[in-house]
């Protein structure tokens, strides 16, 4: 009898490409993926530099899709999220976070309005079978509203970088320059008609995400064409591992880390998005109360190292004077910016003060200085 620890990992349709590019493969979140693509001139670093500098071309189609539909859509969406999704208009979409009552995170999210009653959500791969089951418990007896998950009608591939827009606008007549970001649009991308092509991605620079039909020829005919597209501009195919160090190095939170059921919103880098005006949803009351008691009492920072050494995830913070006062949440080199970065969970009291704090690296204490969120923030066009 085969276990859950046995199962075989699921795999994209672009699996057997990947391996023919000689793609180092790992388990993520039980999907077989491409962390990074060694050889020549190659790997981690000039992958995040080619999205930095160029366009880089990822594949998320282990991401999964979740679909509401109905006229009790948007109050179910409004129950369960955190953002305001009154606010968008058709062809708009936001980012947005599934709470516990205790105001912690289930999953971070994006919200797609499709049109009035029809919201599609984008959930984390590893977290997409926990979500489902999640929303249909709190509002799947909802009268007026379909729940489906949706994650096997769609590759997803995304296209990221200041050479994006004009990688991908040889490849359909849509007028990109016209999608607004967090806006999208359907149309023909490669002769393939009504493709979702929305200007969002998680790499802190303008691109695309592209949701194409499942099939493997679709998703190779595509992904070569947009490698072919972008030749000019230096694109290289790119894995999980520079995904991490570009959202990184743009302040983008990581579920597990900076978001978990063990933080919550008002500890976390994500409180922005966060609409306790919007009335009754699912977390709005613990949250509420932890304002009311005076605010957090942790807070996620910026570090960033001073000394020589890496801040690793799980890594202890302490204070200058030598206190245990909390952990590293992420950590890496950030290769455009040059310097070692982190996210740390601490002591509201030692975020507002701004003070250096200590990072223990293999038993060494190394000095990190506070510094803004995001690290990096891309030049506006």
């Amino acid at each position: 009898m085969t276990t859950l620890a046995e199962a075989p990992l699921k795999k994209t349709a672009l699996n057997a490409t990947h391996r023919t590019l000689k793609a180092r493969m790992v388990d993520f979140g039980g999907w077989e993926m491409p962390v990074e693509y060694p050889g020549p001139g190659g790997g981690l670093i000039a992958e995040h530099m080619a999205v930095r500098t160029g366009v880089g071309l990822f594949d998320v189609s282990h991401m999964g899709e979740i679909r509401f539909r109905g006229p009790g859509a948007l109050a179910a969406v409004q129950q369960i999220a955190m953002n305001d999704a009154s606010r968008l208009k058709d062809g708009q979409a936001h980012y947005s976070a599934l709470l516990t009552p205790e105001g912690t995170f289930v999953d971070d999210i994006l919200v797609h309005r499709m049109n009035e009653g029809d919201y599609l959500l984008v959930v984390n791969a590893g977290t997409k079978d926990k979500d489902i089951a999640w929303i249909r418990q709190q509002v799947g007896a909802w009268p007026g509203v379909e729940i489906g998950d949706e994650s096997s009608r769609y590759s997803q591939l995304a296209v990221q970088g200041p050479r994006a827009l004009a990688t991908l606008q040889k490849l359909t007549p849509v007028d990109l320059g016209a999608i607004r970001n967090y806006w999208f649009t359907s149309g023909e991308v490669c002769g393939i008609p009504d493709v979702l092509i929305a200007r969002t991605g998680y790499s802190g620079e303008d691109g695309f995400e592209v949701y194409l039909p499942p099939d493997e020829a679709t998703a190779v005919k595509v992904w070569n064409a947009l490698l072919e597209a972008g030749a000019e501009f230096g694109i290289r195919p790119c894995g999980l591992g520079a995904r991490n160090t570009l959202r990184l190095e743009a302040g983008m939170p990581l579920y597990g880390h900076e978001i978990s059921e063990s933080i919550h919103v008002l500890e976390s880098p994500v409180d922005r998005w966060l609409k306790l005006e919007k009335g009754p949803f699912i977390g709005r009351d613990a949250l509420l109360g932890v304002k009311a008691a005076g605010g957090p009492k942790r807070k996620i920072v910026g570090l960033e190292m001073v000394e020589r050494g890496i801040g690793r995830d799980g890594y202890p913070v302490l204070s200058l004077a030598g206190e245990a006062i909390g952990r590293i949440t992420s950590g890496s080199p950030a290769p455009f910016l040059k310097s070692n970065i982190a996210f740390a969970l601490v002591p509201a009291a030692v975020a507002a003060s701004g003070e250096e704090v200590l990072v223990e690296v293999r038993g060494n204490r190394v000095r990190a200085r506070q510094t803004a969120i995001p690290f990096y923030k891309r030049a506006k066009s």
